[in-house]
């Protein structure tokens, strides 16, 4: 089973053409489910629809609030999930961001895959540097999420999103559950890029990237897919990468780049 996450950067930048190298990539790498932040939707069209009619997959939406991309009023950003089994049903949770001007939520869906359920979740945690005490409400809030929906389910939770933090920071400790108490007693997610080539850092914001030629911040790896521990041998995790990471056609899909990981199904 292929997961993958991907910011998908809004409607920012050349945005239409960005949307084809987005549909060419994602039709390159071939994921069975995915987790989509930032991605956008008005009254009368939605970019997660429009992925899954190309790619001919299911797909549920959240959205997080509005957006000022291209000055369009009705224009509003949020959460996706693609499978290419169908979704048997999805659950939407705000995330507390103390800013009633910030948007932020997490969806859940429940896939109903070959071998049972999927329990598959996707977020975006608050953007700021020193940000930590706004992000650590919002993982306690997922964590919750988490294992509500995943109790009964064939297969782990798999939770995948943009988590604006560090691999060695308080959020990705409280999810993961290993070097701390988890946020949730017996919820444990592991960070699937410790399967990937130990010589890749794996940064997803990266400098290398068309669009990050002026930024401040370091390359930093903040986009991830946790697993949690497998069942009946389903969702171990077999390995991970990066994809995204070359311009199609000249244009670079996101200001991100996505995370693919393998499971075993």
């Amino acid at each position: 089973m292929r997961v993958l996450t991907w910011n998908l950067w809004g409607r920012y930048g050349p945005w239409q053409r960005r949307r084809e190298a987005i549909a060419a990539t994602l039709t390159e790498v071939g994921p069975d489910v995915c987790g989509l932040q930032e991605v956008w939707g008005t009254h009368g069209q939605n970019l997660a629809a429009d992925l899954a009619e190309r790619l001919g997959m299911h797909w549920c939406w959240a959205i997080a609030g509005q957006t000022s991309a291209g000055h369009d009023d009705d224009l509003f950003i949020g959460n996706a999930i693609l499978s290419r089994w169908p979704i048997a049903g999805h659950t939407e949770v705000p995330l507390p961001t103390g800013d009633p001007g910030e948007g932020r939520v997490a969806l859940h869906g429940r896939i109903d895959t070959p071998h049972g359920a999927l329990p598959m979740f996707t977020t975006h945690l608050t953007y700021r540097p020193g940000g930590s005490q706004v992000r650590l409400p919002q993982v306690r809030r997922l964590a919750t999420l988490v294992a509500e929906e995943a109790a009964d389910c064939a297969y782990p939770p798999v939770v995948t999103g943009d988590l604006n933090a560090e691999p060695d920071s308080d959020e990705l400790r409280l999810l993961g559950g290993l070097l701390t108490a988890p946020a949730v007693p017996g919820l444990v997610l592991v960070d699937a890029w410790r399967y990937a080539d130990p010589a890749d850092p794996g940064f997803t914001w990266d400098r290398r990237n068309g669009y990050q030629a002026d930024t401040v911040l370091p390359d930093s790896r903040i986009d991830y897919v946790l697993v949690g521990l497998p069942r009946d041998g389903r969702g171990r995790v077999r390995s991970a990468r990066l994809a995204g990471t070359s311009p199609v056609d000249e244009v670079w899909p996101s200001d991100h780049f996505a995370v693919v990981t393998d499971l075993q199904s």
